[in-house]
């Protein structure tokens, strides 16, 4: 295989993991593609987590991984080595993460591999969960497999950025959506907002809601705007649903979370129940809270080609800004995508 063809292959196990985002979290959602003779012969992607109905108080980090790979189903690789069958004897085998190493409910992917006859493993990045973290790839290479380290890395760090960052960080992956219009008013001045950004790009906010495990609201934007929070334009999962302050009652986001207490101490919560990724509704004085404690890690703007013409509305982060430019966060764009007539702006600082 030359540069191109990884490349190549690679792009394809990762188009293959999409396949598996909204179903296998809180496990990586990773896809794998067995090539032979310069043809992909097996595909494979996570198979599904098994969901509970109520939420587990476990003990310790490391009883929560075993509660999740108890429920945690066929991993990327064993399904596409499965799909191979004999033709994966000195093939190569692409994967967006590094194989497990270590004992679950399916055994060691690594083992699966050997077993096979793979001759070459591509690995796109390395896993920084403490019971991989290097050494599937050293098992692999321990057996006289050939493991190349890297390619096409910086997509696949974008396509699992919520489990790098939990597995790092033990906190979730923080999404603030805003809806806004040209001039950066997310609310006329009498509250309503319905609606700033047209149908594409409100079916991209479901989708987000999908790929997210729990959602937030403030309960000013419960009582001002009544959401569901629900999806519904696409065919996914409805998050946990949590407002930040007493639920008013009768509120449709019903059945919720209430939660009264430092932020902070929210998303240690969640990380510490495996929520990898949390999206943030609403509202302004929410946001504005979390932009200033520093506990965004994604900033999702729509912005709408329109003009509201004045001070009076709702800006997207209330509270109190900076004293002077020399105190301006400044981030990148790490994607800009036009949706209908709208636009949307993902910032990370």
């Amino acid at each position: 295989m030359n540069v191109e063809d990884d490349a190549k292959f690679m792009a394809e196990a990762i188009e293959i993991a999409e396949k598996a985002r909204l179903r296998s979290s809180p496990n990586p959602w990773v896809g794998v593609a067995v090539v032979a003779n310069g043809q992909v012969v097996g595909k494979g992607f996570t198979g599904p987590f098994t969901p509970v109905k109520e939420t587990k108080k476990l003990r310790n980090v490391s009883q929560l991984e075993e509660e999740f790979e108890s429920r945690t189903g066929s991993h990327a690789e064993i399904t596409a080595l499965t799909e191979a069958g004999e033709l994966a004897n000195g093939a190569t085998l692409y994967t967006t993460l590094e194989p497990c190493s270590h004992h679950g409910r399916t055994g060691p992917c690594t083992d699966v591999i050997i077993q096979s006859g793979v001759k070459r493993v591509v690995v796109a990045i390395i896993d920084p969960d403490k019971r991989v973290s290097g050494s599937g790839v050293e098992a692999l290479r321990s057996a006289g497999i050939v493991v190349d380290v890297g390619q096409n890395s910086v997509d696949v760090n974008q396509q699992l950025a919520p489990y790098l960052h939990h597995r790092r960080t033990g906190r979730p992956y923080v999404i603030l959506k805003l809806a806004a219009t040209l001039d950066g008013r997310i609310a006329a001045p009498d509250g309503s907002s319905n609606w700033i950004t047209g149908e594409k790009a409100r079916s991209d906010v479901h989708r987000l809601r999908a790929e997210s495990d729990a959602i937030c609201v403030g309960a000013g934007t419960v009582r001002s705007d009544d959401p569901r929070l629900t999806v519904r334009s696409v065919d996914g999962d409805n998050p946990r649903r949590i407002v930040i302050g007493e639920i008013p009652e009768g509120s449709q986001v019903e059945p919720a979370e209430s939660w009264i207490g430092p932020l902070r101490d929210l998303t240690q919560k969640l990380g510490d129940e495996g929520v990898l990724q949390l999206l943030v509704e609403g509202g302004a004085d929410l946001a504005g809270q979390l932009h200033r404690e520093g506990l965004i890690d994604r900033y999702v703007i729509y912005i709408s080609p329109s003009i509201m013409g004045g001070d009076d509305g709702k800006p997207l982060l209330s509270g109190a800004g900076i004293a002077n430019m020399k105190s301006i966060k400044r981030g990148k764009f790490a994607n800009v995508i036009q949706l209908g007539e709208d636009v949307r702006l993902d910032l990370v600082l």
